[in-house]
């Protein structure tokens, strides 16, 4: 479980809000979730309306219900000083939190209720006025394919004429006559982050929205409250284990985006979990890029830029053709999924797919162009299957070598580690092990994983290790040949370092660049 939030994490901003809201009295938010409401301790005293929602004490504004949570390490109740001198009207939380001395005698009411993350989206929902009634949300879930997915869904919604905004991992973007892009703090913000945005979109006259659905976040209730027109599913492999106990439980996780809570639902059978999760899903369309289903590709083609081209083959058997910048087998699978979520809302797919032809998602096979003899590429890959698919589709594309630069992150599932220098020692003639987040963790004992993996498969190439990140993606350019790849993975559009509690400044698509530039733009 999340801890307790008392605090926006290092380098975020403030979450948006819309400029009006309703006021509702605390007891009509018990009586939605079915809380306990009590009073204030320091006796009968005329209620303030609720005009928001947060967890986090130093966000709280004059007139918010501020939701103390259990964590893993701290209670928000601990926090709940600071949250009602700044003003808040009501408290939402548990029969610990309630016994707790900052509250046993606050002045405020409390709801009450023994499982209050389940309800606070609920709640968050009728503060915000309900936003996604008034919204057509498309909702993603899987392992890989999320962010491209999103983007995909955002450039066809466009392209049909309806207003989109976009929720996930590389950024929130609120669209309209005053639309802005705010930095995305997690795939999936906490529920009453998400209500707010949702009403700040409804507000700006958003009419569809592409969000990303983490297994977190449906795990954890950040999208209770939510209404979707259509959950669709990428695809599972082996990621967060350190958050979920196996692959069946972060499987089910993602399948709660299934139970009912949206009106259609699209999912991608080209795996096991694909499969599994269609059969006990009734009336969903179906995707695949290798087998029979609803949606279909045919006629695959990739041209030596790495552009791919294909046919959409839809359910009443009309051939779209497709043409996508995006490189990799994967992305003709994501590209067949965004095309049946935007025909579930009726965006037509031919209309949709003549805008997938210019678009490129920042960190995702992201090309990087400085004037080089090789293909140079940064990707967000950090999970074993994403690498593998990764350089299957780059080997596909270069008469050279490739050589690849990749870490994995601290404090995360440590079962993936020895998979991924395994996997990508045997698909790449190069492999310089590095430091991605090594967070609170010890850097050497990741690569130390990373390399056990690596040097146990039998088809590796040559291994590095350097720790220091900008030197691996130095050394990886200065041994690059005209005709080779040289690829950046398990960071892509992060702008920062995670080591020891503290962010350093840090973009892979910046450093490689300079890497480049610095060997003079033309290596041989």
């Amino acid at each position: 479980m999340s801890p307790a939030c008392s605090s926006v994490p290092d380098g975020a901003t403030a979450p948006a809000r819309p400029a009006h809201v309703r006021s509702l009295e605390p007891a009509a938010l018990a009586a939605a979730t079915g809380a306990e409401l009590r009073p204030p301790a320091t006796g009968p005293t005329p209620s303030r309306p609720v005009s928001g929602v947060t967890l986090r004490a130093a966000e709280v504004r004059p007139g918010d219900l501020f939701a103390a949570l259990p964590g893993a390490r701290a209670h928000g109740a601990d926090f709940a000083a600071v949250a009602l001198a700044a003003g808040a009207a009501a408290v939402l939380t548990d029969p610990d939190g309630a016994a707790r001395p900052a509250l046993a005698g606050a002045d405020v009411p409390l709801l009450v209720h023994p499982h209050p993350r389940d309800v606070l989206g609920t709640v968050a929902a009728h503060v915000y006025g309900d936003p996604t009634a008034h919204l057509d949300v498309i909702g993603v879930t899987g392992t890989s394919g999320k962010t491209t997915v999103a983007h995909l869904l955002e450039a066809g919604l466009a392209a049909g004429g309806r207003i989109p905004g976009l929720l996930g991992t590389v950024q929130t973007r609120v669209h309209g006559p005053d639309g802005e892009s705010l930095p995305s703090v997690f795939t999936t913000p906490e529920a009453p982050d998400l209500q707010a945005v949702f009403a700040t979109m409804a507000e700006a006259g958003v009419t569809d929205v592409a969000m990303e659905v983490s297994s977190h976040a449906l795990a954890l209730g950040r999208v209770a409250g939510t209404r979707f027109a259509v959950g669709a599913f990428t695809n599972l492999s082996q990621d967060h284990l350190d958050f979920h106990a196996d692959l069946d439980d972060y499987f089910e996780a993602k399948a709660r985006l299934f139970d009912g809570r949206a009106r259609h639902h699209v999912i991608c059978v080209d795996d096991e979990w694909g499969v599994r999760l269609a059969a006990r899903t009734p009336g969903a369309v179906t995707v695949s890029t290798t087998g029979a289903a609803d949606w279909r590709a045919q006629d695959v083609a990739t041209d030596p830029d790495g552009t791919q081209r294909f046919t959409a083959v839809t359910p009443d058997g009309v051939a779209i053709p497709v043409r996508l910048r995006l490189p990799g087998a994967f992305n003709v699978s994501n590209a067949l999924v965004a095309l049946a979520c935007l025909d579930a809302v009726g965006i037509p797919a031919a209309v949709a797919a003549e805008r997938f032809a210019d678009l490129t998602v920042p960190g995702r096979m992201q090309r990087v162009e400085a004037g080089q003899p090789f293909v140079a590429v940064v990707d967000y890959a950090h999970k074993p299957a994403a690498v593998a698919a990764l350089l299957d589709a780059l080997r596909g594309q270069v008469e050279g070598r490739v050589l690849v630069v990749l870490g994995c992150g601290g404090d995360r599932d440590t079962g993936k580690r020895p998979l991924m220098g395994a996997v990508a020692a045997a698909r790449s003639a190069l492999l310089v092990i590095t430091d991605d987040n090594p967070r609170t963790e010890d850097p050497a004992a990741i690569r130390a994983a990373m390399r056990a993996g690596a040097e146990a498969e039998p088809r590796r190439g040559d291994l590095l290790e350097i720790g220091d990140r900008r030197a691996a993606i130095a050394a990886a350019v200065a041994m690059a040949k005209p005709g080779d790849a040289v690829v950046v993975a398990g960071k892509g559009h992060e702008t920062g370092q995670e080591i020891n509690g503290v962010k350093y400044p840090f973009n892979d698509v910046d450093e490689l660049v300079a890497a480049i530039v610095a060997a003079g733009g033309d290596a041989s």
